[in-house]
């Protein structure tokens, strides 16, 4: 097989590349920036254009070579080339093919438009490497206009009665979107790790406003913060009562994810497919063999294989999918932001 599961990660071994490893490795393909794709350590790496600063702001001064969508290049013989992801900015999908065998690694996708990201795009293969954070029948996510309008809304009665709109979400992605949803002349302050990422991505902040620790609460009254999960349940917190809480994830669908989180309201934004956008993506590359990785993955690989027929396997990897409890584990976050 072209392609092969180590415990350093997914191998190429004609190319001598891994994609997304997890240990140390000489030449690695990173299909987006977050922290459980793209790690330290590796002498070389290959990546969209649109992850080059935000990689180098995670990972320093790293060795990195850059492609476009659609650009092939070759090693050893190997035909590389990067797909639209839909995840976050810069998210790529691999397609490799050698000697008429084509595999294709998707990383993490969504294949719902967010209006910001590039679309998704399926590509053609005999091989297909899929996530499966949200692969189960009870995950079906609503379009962007609407969580964006319910967003805004919902914001709207908070400033009637007075109040703050305190809205968690990742760093990398996820606060882009919120902030490209909103539609508010309200002032909106930024966790400051969510400033320097936008920062790094280059992404406008002229809008925003930075916490820092000289914050009067008179600058809000009322407005948005914009803040990463590492804030739940903390005293920094307490700086913008009174407040309602909301938090944009794809678990939101459910509703004790909301209660477990003590929120006010849960926005059903996600970065990755939901169950029909699985199962859509799976049947356009057309496909026969199906390697499922993170999330519910002993369910979607036993659906592909009874209702759908394919050769479908589960695969032990280190990726985890989207939940706000991982907010503690990316990298880079600011010293003073709490």
């Amino acid at each position: 097989m072209l392609i092969q599961f180590t415990n350093k990660g997914i191998y190429c071994r004609q190319a001598d590349v891994y994609i997304d490893p997890w240990q140390p490795v000489n030449k690695a393909i990173i299909t987006h920036a977050h922290s459980d794709h793209a790690r330290v350590g590796n002498k070389e790496y290959l990546a969209h254009t649109q992850s080059e600063n935000i990689l180098k702001y995670r990972l320093g001064n790293i060795s990195l070579q850059t492609l476009n969508y659609h650009q092939p290049i070759q090693m050893n013989g190997v035909n590389i080339s990067l797909y639209p992801a839909g995840h976050i900015l810069g998210s790529a999908q691999v397609r490799l093919e050698y000697k008429g065998e084509v595999w294709v690694v998707s990383g993490d996708y969504k294949v719902k438009s967010d209006h910001y990201t590039v679309p998704f795009e399926p590509v053609k293969c005999q091989n297909f490497i899929t996530e499966s954070t949200f692969g189960l029948p009870i995950y079906n996510f609503p379009e962007a206009e609407v969580v964006n309008k319910s967003l805004n809304d919902w914001i709207k009665q908070n400033a009637a009665q007075g109040l703050n709109s305190v809205i968690i979400g990742y760093a990398l992605g996820k606060a882009q979107r919120i902030l490209e949803a909103l539609q508010t002349d309200l002032p909106v302050l930024l966790h400051s790790t969510i400033y320097n990422t936008n920062e790094a991505l280059g992404f406008d902040n002229s809008k925003y406003i930075k916490f820092t620790q000289e914050f009067k609460k008179e600058i809000l009254n009322p407005g948005i913060v914009l803040a990463t999960g590492t804030s739940l349940g903390s005293p920094w917190m307490k700086r913008f009562e009174p407040y309602k809480l909301g938090i944009c994830s794809g678990w939101m669908q459910l509703r004790g994810s909301r209660r477990r989180s003590n929120a006010d309201m849960g926005f059903i934004m996600s970065d990755h497919a939901d169950w029909a956008g699985l199962n859509s993506a799976v049947k356009d590359t057309g496909a026969e063999n199906v390697y499922v990785t993170h999330g519910y993955k002993t369910s979607f690989a036993k659906w592909l294989r009874e209702e759908k027929k394919l050769n479908a396997m589960e695969v032990e990897t280190l990726f985890e999918g989207e939940g706000i409890e991982n907010e503690t584990k990316e990298l880079n976050q600011e010293d003073g932001a709490q």
